[in-house]
């Protein structure tokens, strides 16, 4: 059986089996035990009647542990109407047995014969100190010597014994009692009595659990094969769905029912497939766009170099000019390659970071230094307003040094002549996120510009870097996807200002490698502002 649902359907009957038969076995162990106990309750009870009857002041050993509630109610049906009757018997003839008995401790028992009144079939037998039988109510073993029983062992030395024995193909249980008179053993009481009545009532009892079984094992069995079609189909489901999406097939339905586990497996497949597809739609189209950035460099350079070929290459000033070109997409190409590889380090997780405590206010100031003349010919003031005089931080300088430059490029890139871009930076204590708290306790008064930006960073002590430009801003729907590869809110900003749409994806890599966050804010344009809302492109890191 190499299905699921038949395996669950087998576990199910065999668990159900091996219940019944020890269930069956226990029951029946529990209800001979008990009958056995009531029995040996009887006939000790007997013994200690008869002890009365033929010997005044003997007594017998009554177990001290009391009976269950069950059993003396048994006992009390059964002796409701028992009595004792002794009466005067003819003495033997035979020589060997009245040797015996005249010998005896207990000799003038001899010369009685004892009986239960009631429909009781017990075998009495009264036994002296040495074994020998005084008195047999059916009269056969009277003088008959039976010490070398182990019932009458174990009485004549002072202890009770039950035992069961077959007996012409019946079970019998026999009860020994010691019979003490001024604290010695002077004899047994050793009785006997059928087990027919329990044998009977065990076997009904057999009967009807064997019944119940060959009644039961088919219904569980049904049962058993609906449970395991209710566990199976949805892990059926699951295999057919697993098998359509190992094909590609993104689409095939798959329904998660349920609150238990195989309902919370089918959504978490769900999800799995949904990221999944979401990842191939996003590789699909980054392989498309990191084709077509590598396409247009490299058409532009096979052109360049054809032109050179046809003749452009005899005249100095359009060959060195068309040199220049080749250079300059060379150059791009160069470029597009490394932000690349240091995207599939970032996914990868392998980013290499040279960790030291830096000066992010001298790394902004020498960054600036660097970036002056490309601001000075995109007449773009550029400034810097560090509210610390130091801000430090652990961190590769060179990734952080990265970072600027790929903010203040977009800066530049956004901001039209005469514009400006400013840098900032402030120590920030997050310590709620209640917004007058954070006016008063947490910002310097001249960062209260930062309160809806900063929202987002868990509790904790920051240094946010913050490069602000007064440019064109970034549309509202274009705001969730701005760190996205290749994506570009405009399509007239990119290639024909040199931009790859991988300038914010790589600057958030690398300041999540540092375990910093980094966002980006633009206010909506109002109909009085002369020039756009700009763009706030802020990153935190862990102040040192």
């Amino acid at each position: 059986m190499h299905s699921l649902r038949g395996k669950l359907a087998l576990s199910h009957l065999a668990v159900i089996f091996v219940t019944m038969t020890v269930a069956g076995f226990s029951l029946l162990s529990l209800v001979r035990t008990y009958f056995l106990q009531a029995m040996e309750g009887s006939l000790v009870t007997q013994a200690h009647l008869i002890t009365q009857a033929l010997i005044p002041g003997a007594t017998t050993t009554i177990p001290s542990t009391s009976m269950a509630p069950a059993y003396n109610t048994v006992q009390q049906q059964q002796f409701a109407n028992l009595s004792v009757q002794v009466e005067s018997i003819i003495p033997s003839s035979d020589p060997v047995t009245d040797s015996y008995l005249t010998e005896s401790n207990l000799a003038y028992l001899s010369d009685a014969t004892v009986g239960i009144s009631a429909a009781l079939e017990t075998h009495i037998r009264v036994l002296d100190s040495r074994g020998v039988v005084l008195v047999d109510s059916v009269g056969r073993e009277v003088g008959k010597d039976i010490s070398d029983a182990a019932n009458v062992i174990t009485a004549l030395g002072g202890e009770q014994l039950s035992t069961t024995q077959r007996v012409d193909g019946e079970d019998w249980l026999y009860v020994s009692v010691p019979l003490w008179v001024e604290e010695k053993v002077a004899g047994v009481i050793y009785l006997g009595q059928p087990m027919r009545d329990v044998t009977a009532v065990l076997s009904d009892l057999r009967l009807r659990l064997l019944l119940a079984a060959v009644l039961a094992m088919p219904l569980s069995a049904l049962v058993g094969l609906a449970l395991a079609r209710t566990i199976a189909q949805p892990l059926v489901a699951l295999t057919t769905a697993a098998g359509k999406l190992s094909a590609g097939d993104f689409d095939y339905p798959l329904q998660a029912r349920g609150q238990d586990e195989l309902g919370r497996l089918s959504r978490a497949f769900v999800i799995m497939r949904d990221q999944l597809q979401a990842v191939e739609q996003m590789r699909t189209q980054f392989v498309s766009d990191v084709s077509h950035e590598l396409r247009t460099p490299l058409t532009a350079i096979k052109g360049l170099i054809e032109t050179l070929q046809d003749g452009a290459a005899d005249d100095p000033a359009v060959r060195d000019r068309f040199l220049a070109s080749i250079e300059g997409e060379t150059d791009r190409l160069i470029r597009l390659v490394n932000d690349l590889l240091i995207l599939s380090r970032a996914d990868a997780q392998a980013i290499r970071l040279r960790r030291k405590q830096i000066d992010l206010r001298a790394l902004a100031h020498a960054t600036i230094q660097k970036l002056t003349p490309q601001a000075v010919a995109r007449q773009v003031d550029l400034s810097l307003d560090f509210a610390e005089d130091s801000l430090k931080t652990f961190a590769d300088p060179d990734r952080i040094e990265q970072v600027l430059v790929n903010l203040l490029d977009n800066a530049f890139k956004h901001t039209p002549a005469r514009g400006a871009v400013r840098v900032e930076g402030h120590r920030i204590v997050v310590e709620g996120k209640d917004p007058q708290q954070f006016t008063t306790n947490v910002l310097p008064s001249s960062a209260t510009h930062l309160i809806p930006s900063i929202r987002q960073l868990p509790e904790g002590r920051w240094a946010v870097v913050t490069v602000i430009d007064n440019g064109e801003g970034i549309p509202p729907n274009d705001l969730p996807h701005v760190f996205e590869r290749f994506y570009r809110a405009d399509p007239a900003r990119s290639r024909d200002r040199g931009g790859s749409g991988l300038g914010l994806p790589i600057a958030k890599a690398l300041v999540e490698a540092h375990g910093g966050q980094i966002w980006l804010d633009s206010p909506t344009r109002s109909k009085d502002e002369a020039r756009g809302p700009g763009t706030m492109a802020s990153f935190a890191l862990p102040l040192s």
